[in-house]
């Protein structure tokens, strides 16, 4: 297949829709040799902070020496974004080559086994797997989750280390209503004597991950309770100290991000000995990550806060960076997410406009509330940004596929430059 009849195939999964299971990602594997036992991997589940998560770790590891392999959903840019080495995505020919390998098995599996058809995140976890394993052997690989964790397609290897950096309510209909009940699902990736390092202020979301790994025998890390970052001092009750720490990426959140990241890297120096305080630091400074507060010029921002926890997250670093600015901010979500919460959030903080986007389940112009400005294309929306002299600071936010269509657009008109 060429390059764009590989594409369409993994895409034609799509029609198949999120079917969380493990069994077809497990017999696709068995078929390949299981490639997923031949890596060392890190796995990265949760609501929010995934991606930033992924980000700081790869940035660390990288300064620290190491190859590494990150898998990561969605792409802002390109698909080939989702499986990189070092920050760098797979070339087309690993691409086409990779799906000539998985093909004659994906489309196999439903005869051989009456299983369903796999979906395309399914493909794309199989490709992941067999292209660290096989056509691109790294040190160490980042594994995100695509939904949940128990039943998430990722969910079929032994990790090095498990980490979830939030809990907040999203996807509910497949996870659960509850804290409690999207936390089990989450906790379906500890394993046992494999650390577990998670963020979180609800003490039933704690109970849960204490629970879970006290049964399996899984040591459990807390921030905020076994280690931490305030004021740039990173501290743990295994008496790690690290002062000077300045993480890439701002806002509140980061800081728990980045404290994640610090323990993480101590708890793996004994395996990666590369890794020295000297290189936590350069890799959390020089951390940044596409389409999450990811500034493109002095006064514009794409972030992709797709949740009320994330808007939260986004609003308290409007605050804290730019409250000396009137802010505008442009909109669009895709349905099923609270989204009359999410724009009382961004109101309090800025002048909010909605718009929609091309992708199936993207919210109209009419399902957002009627008082609110609108614009049918966000180019127009775009076209009318001021010159940072202004004193207006502008964002663009919702749908990481929103972020994506708007990003893509920009690096093709004046501001490619600067991306």
């Amino acid at each position: 297949m060429s390059y764009e009849e590989s594409l369409d195939w993994i895409h034609g999964k799509l029609k198949f829709g999120i079917k969380p299971g493990l069994r077809r990602v497990e017999w696709l594997l068995e078929q390949l040799d299981n490639p997923q036992d031949k890596i060392k991997g890190i796995h990265i589940v949760g609501t929010n902070g995934k991606g930033s998560t992924v980000a700081n770790l790869q940035h660390i590891l990288t300064a620290s020496g190491y190859k590494v392999g990150s898998f990561t959903s969605p792409y802002i840019v390109e698909f080939r974004e989702r499986i990189s080495v070092d920050g760098q995505m797979i070339s087309q020919s690993a691409l086409m080559e990779l799906v000539d390998r998985v093909y004659p098995i994906v489309e196999a599996l439903p005869k051989a086994t009456g299983f369903e058809p796999a979906t395309e995140f399914e493909v794309i976890t199989v490709m992941m797997f067999l292209y660290f394993a096989e056509f691109e052997p790294v040190d160490v690989v980042l594994v995100e989750a695509g939904l949940g964790g128990r039943l998430d397609s990722t969910n079929v290897f032994r990790p090095l280390l498990s980490i979830c950096p939030s809990i907040g309510l999203d996807h509910q209909p497949i996870l659960g209503d509850t804290h409690v009940a999207i936390a089990r699902e989450k906790a379906g990736v500890i394993k046992s004597a494999v650390p577990f390092l998670f963020a979180s202020d609800r003490q039933d979301v704690t109970a849960v991950f204490e629970e879970v790994c006290q049964s399996v025998g899984a040591p459990l890390y807390q921030e905020g309770v076994d280690f931490s970052l305030e004021a740039g001092d990173y501290k743990d009750k295994e008496g790690n100290h690290l002062s000077g720490i300045v993480p890439g990426l701002p806002g509140r959140h980061q800081i728990v991000n980045a404290s994640l990241a610090i323990k993480a890297c101590l708890l793996l120096m004994k395996n990666f000995s590369k890794l020295t305080t000297e290189t936590i630091k350069t890799g959390l400074a020089t951390s940044s990550w596409v389409g999450r507060t990811e500034r493109i010029t002095d006064n514009l921002m794409l972030d992709g806060a797709h949740n009320n926890e994330s808007v939260k997250a986004l609003c308290d670093l409007l605050r804290d960076h730019y409250g000396d600015k009137q802010i505008s901010i442009l909109v669009a979500a895709i349905a099923g997410k609270p989204i009359e919460s999410m724009l009382d959030q961004l109101q309090e903080v800025g002048k909010v406009t909605v718009t929609t986007f091309d992708y199936p389940t993207a919210l109209d112009l009419s399902d957002y509330p009627s008082q609110l400005p609108r614009v049918g294309d966000f180019r127009q929306w775009l076209a009318q940004i001021e010159p940072a002299s202004s004193g207006i600071f502008y964002v663009v936010t919702g749908s990481l596929y929103f972020i994506s269509q708007v990003r893509r657009d920009l690096m093709k008109k004046h501001y490619s430059e600067k991306i």
